[in-house]
């Protein structure tokens, strides 16, 4: 069939067809963007590549019959394979594009400005921390497992709370609408094998955490007092109280893409950003 030919039979349904089978394609491909399954997705086109490649070359008829055979098992086993991402996409399309909504309250603004201030009190004393706000995704199984408070947030509230001498110190804090919900709350870890060695259980709960949901954390390093954030499997480290203010406000609000906020953190994600920004690969 000559290229005449196929334009001659192109009509509007199918460049309607061509554009939503290519639209499939693109937002497959950007769901697994920055994450692993882009390693695993990459080593399954390389062996189906190799695959008809050499069935094609050689007329290799056993191995022809095996390949045709094994499609309905990897119809299968892919949604298996990419059981955590596929988990994400439907989270993502069940939730508004913002965080929380686009907010910029005078109580909005009190309530990121306490848990700054709260966050360099805690760094100062070198009192390990881990702060979760919850967006949109529910952590009621995770509230479930700690102490219910249900408190206005304050610094002296958070101060006492992680105390080491105090039974709540241990575990997370969740913050539900501006508000201290639970504390010593159990949080899962992170299960991404490329983060850096020296990140301790806080860390690694702050990143699992937010890996499943839109959740923001904030961890203090007990040991050297570093103020860090996660969001989206990312931990931004090495934050001061006015720069940690305007990340939660960037993310809080939603006010900017993820672009965005690395762009206004791009001193810190230098030359030296795989100190500075864990990112899911």
């Amino acid at each position: 069939m000559s290229d005449q030919d196929l334009l001659a039979r192109l009509n509007v349904s199918s460049i309607i067809d061509i554009a939503l089978v290519a639209l499939v394609f693109l937002g497959l491909f950007y769901l697994v963007r920055g994450t692993r399954a882009v390693i695993l997705l990459r080593g399954i086109l390389l062996v189906a590549f190799v695959a008809v490649l050499a069935s094609t070359l050689f007329n290799l008829t056993a191995f022809n019959w095996l390949i045709r055979n094994s499609i309905p098992a990897l119809l299968v086993a892919i949604p298996v394979i990419f059981q955590p991402e596929l988990r994400r996409a439907f989270e993502r399309l069940g939730r508004p594009r913002a965080l929380l909504g686009a907010r910029t309250t005078d109580s909005t603004t009190k309530f990121l400005a306490t848990l700054s201030r709260a966050a360099g009190a805690l760094s100062r004393l070198q009192c390990g921390a881990l702060l979760i706000v919850e967006g949109r995704t529910g952590l009621q199984e995770y509230i479930d497992t700690g102490v219910r408070l249900d408190a206005e947030i304050s610094v002296d509230l958070l101060s006492t709370v992680f105390d080491k001498h105090t039974n709540l110190h241990d575990g997370a804090v969740i913050i539900r609408d501006e508000r201290l919900l639970a504390a010593s709350c159990m949080l899962p870890l992170s299960e991404n094998p490329d983060i850096d060695r020296d990140l301790g259980t806080r860390h690694r709960a702050a990143l699992g955490v937010t890996e499943s949901t839109d959740a923001i954390a904030l961890v203090v390093s007990e040991e050297t007092g570093a103020i860090s954030v996660a969001h989206n499997g990312r931990l931004i480290r090495n934050l001061d109280e006015g720069n940690l203010n305007r990340l939660l406000t960037n993310l809080y609000t939603g006010a900017h893409p993820h672009n965005s906020v690395r762009r206004l953190f791009a001193p810190l994600v230098g030359a030296s950003g795989a100190k500075n920004l864990v990112r899911k690969n």
